[in-house]
């Protein structure tokens, strides 16, 4: 399927505006990359949609994680546990996903972010304790959380962050600068996973991942920086969920259709 040189120039800007956000806040920007490669960029096909922007978020949370890495936010250990388990539950999901009616899962999908929104207006003052770690005692719940998050993430086709970083919070108590650092990891591990499953079936858009991909690393370097300084604010993650919830709406009704047809 070849697109026209707009949509490519919309994927470029999209993929900028999910490095950012995933460098900002460690997740949900992912969650923006379905929807905007759905009603934005212009991509009929919704397995193509979910395969190509699961890629994208892939490399874009890799460059994101290189540079939490570098600022010393990221809990290897912790961050390791949580993406075995999760690829796990990724290559499950994404399977799953697949076999599913397309215009379907996009509803499902809006629901999920309905949730998510929630989840994050609800946890936006958390501090977390600086020196928490992974160790045997809190190992199961480590390992349970993420392979709940992989399952998610594979079946939507999202990196899975803004799941992951409570999820962390929620197994580890650690700060949230820490779980935005370290989910990064796991957000790498399930966006790789998800869309070699997609690939092998014909479900990415080369060309398009690669602009989405390179408007991302940009983005991401920017939200990166941005996180350093707003780690703190509750204000963000407010805006964020907001937006969530916006985008959320329009889905439900552009997709709600698939129910009544």
């Amino acid at each position: 399927m070849m697109l026209e040189p707009i949509q490519y120039f919309l994927g470029a800007f999209s993929g900028g505006l999910v490095g950012f956000t995933l460098g900002l806040v460690g997740g949900g920007g992912s969650i923006l990359a379905v929807p905007l490669m759905v009603y934005l960029v212009g991509v009929s096909n919704p397995h193509v949609a979910i395969g190509t922007s699961a890629l994208a978020v892939a490399v874009n949370a890799a460059t994101g994680l290189f540079s939490h890495a570098r600022a010393h936010t990221v809990k290897w250990r912790c961050g390791g546990m949580y993406a075995g388990a999760g690829i796990i539950g990724a290559i499950g999901g994404s399977t799953a996903g697949k076999a599913f009616d397309g215009q379907k899962l996009l509803f499902l999908f809006a629901l999920v972010m309905l949730v998510v929104g929630a989840l994050m207006l609800r946890g936006r003052n958390a501090i977390g304790i600086p020196g928490a770690q992974c160790n045997r005692e809190n190992a199961p719940k480590v390992l349970g959380y993420g392979l709940g998050t992989g399952i998610f993430s594979g079946f939507f086709g999202i990196g899975g962050g803004f799941l992951i970083v409570p999820g962390l919070v929620a197994s580890t108590s650690m700060p949230i600068i820490n779980a935005v650092g370290t989910s990064l990891v796991a957000v790498t591990a399930f966006g790789l996973t998800t869309s070699l499953n997609y690939a092998l079936s014909g479900f990415v858009d080369w060309p398009l991942a690669g602009v989405f991909i390179v408007g991302g690393i940009v983005g991401g370097l920017v939200g990166t920086k941005a996180a350093k300084r707003l780690s703190g604010s509750g204000y963000l993650t407010t805006v964020f969920a907001a937006l969530i919830f916006v985008v959320a709406g329009y889905m439900l009704w552009q997709s709600a259709k698939a129910f009544t047809a």
